[in-house]
């Protein structure tokens, strides 16, 4: 699917919608911040939430006093919803549409302390969608950076939003890494969506070594 159908598809999803109807919504994205917190990340440090639609990360984060965060995503309608949800503490976030696997805008940032992607790299189900991404993520991860990855794990769903998904686990993920980065932890998770149903996740995080 080109850049264009990705943004209508992502933007109608989105545009006059209940975010916590969404298939995808966390209430609270407690795996997220539990690998977050494993990170020790300063709160001057950068975090880059790619494809971060409406989720709460972003209003946990700043609760917990990081001042630096950038939420990317392709469609506009997606961060509107944050935007509309958490007022005046929008302007302490930086946001940045943009394609994750054609960037015009992202590829300009300089190097992140942390780049979170929870249900966005299990949608690029071509070989060079997958390589454009991970060759951005190399690009802006620095070296002692961190790299979080949720994505459905081989039980896990095969459409999501109507769209054919990629299913990881934790060695295939590691393989794309390569050696520039180590694995310090990884879980398969459960979750349930808002009308709940299962989605079989792996959640991983890689630590920027080399």
């Amino acid at each position: 699917m080109g850049k264009l159908s990705l943004e209508l598809h992502w933007n109608k999803a989105y545009k006059g919608a209940n975010p916590e109807k969404l298939g995808w919504y966390e209430d609270f994205p407690g795996p997220s911040l539990q690998l977050i917190e494993k990170c020790n990340l300063d709160k001057d440090a950068t975090l880059l939430n790619v494809g971060v639609g409406a989720t709460t990360l972003v209003d946990e984060l700043i609760k917990l006093g990081y001042k630096n965060i950038i939420g990317s995503d392709i469609s506009y309608a997606a961060i509107d919803k944050i935007i509309q949800r958490i007022g005046q503490q929008s302007h302490d976030v930086k946001w940045i549409i943009d394609d994750l696997t054609n960037s015009d805008k992202l590829i300009n940032l300089r190097p992140v302390d942390l780049w979170h992607d929870r249900a966005v790299l299990h949608f690029f189900i071509d070989d060079q969608e997958r390589d454009a991404y991970f060759n951005l993520l190399f690009k802006l991860v620095k070296r002692g950076g961190f790299a979080i990855i949720a994505a459905f794990n081989l039980d896990g769903a095969v459409k999501c939003s109507g769209l054919p998904v990629y299913r990881y686990n934790k060695q295939m993920l590691a393989e794309r890494l390569g050696g520039n980065f180590e694995c310090l932890q990884s879980f398969d998770y459960t979750y349930y969506n808002p009308g709940g149903d299962e989605r079989q996740y792996v959640y991983t995080l890689f630590k920027r070594i080399k």
